[in-house]
């Protein structure tokens, strides 16, 4: 039972021949930025998802005070238009299945 778990926790850290975990530095205080400005739109599309999604610290390796900061600056700059809220849309899904805009025949009368 003990071993068990020894060879899945093994699995979800990679195993021991993963090697060292590197920690990710902070872009901000690597470049002593004190504050992250909402209207610097190229610098924060680095933090946002092809999807318009905030990405989290662990993906984008800021630390917690800067990444508070980015996700409201995101904010600030997506309500004014300097960034989009969401990606543009694609005619077809990746599963194959249409868009739920097309509702077919379901539009015509009857």
């Amino acid at each position: 039972m003990a071993q068990q778990k020894d060879r899945q926790q093994q699995r979800r850290r990679g195993g021991p021949s993963a090697g060292p975990i590197r920690k990710k530095n902070c872009w901000f205080c690597r470049n002593k930025i004190a504050e992250v400005d909402w209207k610097d739109a190229n610098q924060l599309r680095r933090y946002v998802s092809e999807k318009g999604k905030i990405r989290s610290r662990r993906i984008t390796g800021a630390c917690r005070r800067h990444q508070r900061q980015v996700a409201v600056a995101v904010k600030r700059a997506r309500e004014m238009a300097l960034l989009p809220y969401v990606a543009e849309g694609r005619e077809e899904r990746p599963d194959g299945r249409r868009d739920r805009g097309d509702r077919g025949d379901r539009d015509r009368e009857r």
